[in-house]
């Protein structure tokens, strides 16, 4: 595919679609956990109660972890049920929250995601018509020039760190790649969305961030007391639910507003990986992804000029200069993740020498 061709399917929005006179209109569930996150929240629910859906079939569910800024505040004024996350984590909000869901599809979106187009949720359910499809996702994070840095080089990578892009492992569109993903999978172009086919074998990074899920499927996996987003799809195609939908469409993800936002995210992620990886709690095998490709990025920072040459190829298919933190960028995340390895390992020697 031409790079043009690429660009105009993953960031024009589809043809705008209004909610029509069909026999059933599905409840949505939409199941947003947050902590502290007055900054970005009041933006992620205006684009929610803006959309071209029946707001009666749309219930809106926040889950809090003991937030102390105006996040509570934000989320009565849209009409929210607010309900409680003693164990803290967004993951362990996602499990209250689909416990408590009343809709037949739930939604998953972080409070600092923004829906792109007022007719987004009528784009993203329409997948779902599709007896087959059991979820469905948007294909690309959405840019916008006057975000952060930061955020923008997010967007055009389609991945919350460079890491993911370079292990292959990423679900949205790439300008470094020119793709959505690296994995070979079954695909079917259904015009305004692709229709995949996944097995229990490497999954692309999906689950999260606009992700739509049949609510009967969902609640036959093991949901409780964490919800984490790979595992899940891990256990719907280990229940048969093996099609899924990657629309045409973006959603804007306000990942990291500073460097110092990024790192501790990035630091967070891999961190409660590891704890609740201990704990025997995480069920996807991330240990699968190839270590050669690992490699390859660490000695693509030591030469340098190969990662400049991915930033001239990434400039010339979307001319940002955003790309320019794309050394930098994977320098601090390889260490990020180096670090917490090293520190992982200590702890066991540590443990060992006691037992």
């Amino acid at each position: 595919m031409k790079i043009n061709e690429a660009f105009s399917f993953v960031h024009k929005v589809p043809g705008k679609k209004r909610w029509g006179n069909q026999k059933h209109v599905p409840i949505v569930s939409v199941v947003v956990p947050t902590r502290n996150s007055g900054k970005t929240l009041d933006k992620c629910l205006s684009s929610l109660s803006q959309q071209d859906y029946p707001q009666d079939k749309i219930e809106l569910i926040i889950v809090d972890a003991f937030s102390k800024d105006q996040t509570l505040d934000i989320a009565r004024k849209f009409n929210a049920k607010v309900l409680f996350n003693p164990r803290i984590t967004g993951e362990a909000g996602k499990a209250v929250g689909v416990e408590a869901a009343k809709g037949e599809i739930i939604l998953f979106i972080d409070s600092d995601n923004v829906l792109p187009s007022k007719d987004w949720l009528v784009h993203m359910i329409e997948p779902l018509q599709n007896k087959e499809v059991v979820a469905s996702e948007p294909v690309s994070y959405s840019y916008c020039k006057s975000d952060p840095a930061i955020i923008r080089y997010c967007s055009l990578i389609g991945a919350n760190d460079p890491l993911t892009v370079y292990l292959g492992f990423y679900g949205r569109y790439s300008f470094l790649e020119d793709k959505w993903t690296n994995i070979p999978l079954k695909v079917v172009d259904k015009e305004s969305y692709f229709q995949i086919t996944l097995s229990v074998g490497v999954i692309p990074t999906m689950g999260a961030n606009g992700f739509l899920v049949q609510a009967s499927a969902l609640k036959r996996t093991n949901f409780k007391p964490y919800l984490f987003d790979i595992d899940i799809i891990y256990e719907l195609i280990d229940l048969g639910y093996t099609d899924f939908a990657r629309v045409k469409i973006g959603i804007f993800h306000l990942y990291a507003f500073n460097l110092s936002q990024y790192l501790k995210k990035t630091y967070r992620r891999i961190r409660d990986y590891y704890y609740f990886h201990k704990l025997g709690l995480r069920k996807y095998p991330w240990t699968r992804f190839n270590r050669l490709k690992l490699l390859g990025l660490i000695l693509r920072i030591l030469l340098i000029f190969p990662l400049f040459k991915d930033v001239a190829k990434g400039y010339k298919r979307k001319a940002d200069a955003a790309w320019f933190l794309h050394w930098f960028l994977c320098v601090l995340t390889i260490a990020v993740y180096g670090i917490k390895e090293v520190l992982s390992v200590f702890y066991l020697l540590r443990r060992s020498r006691r037992l």
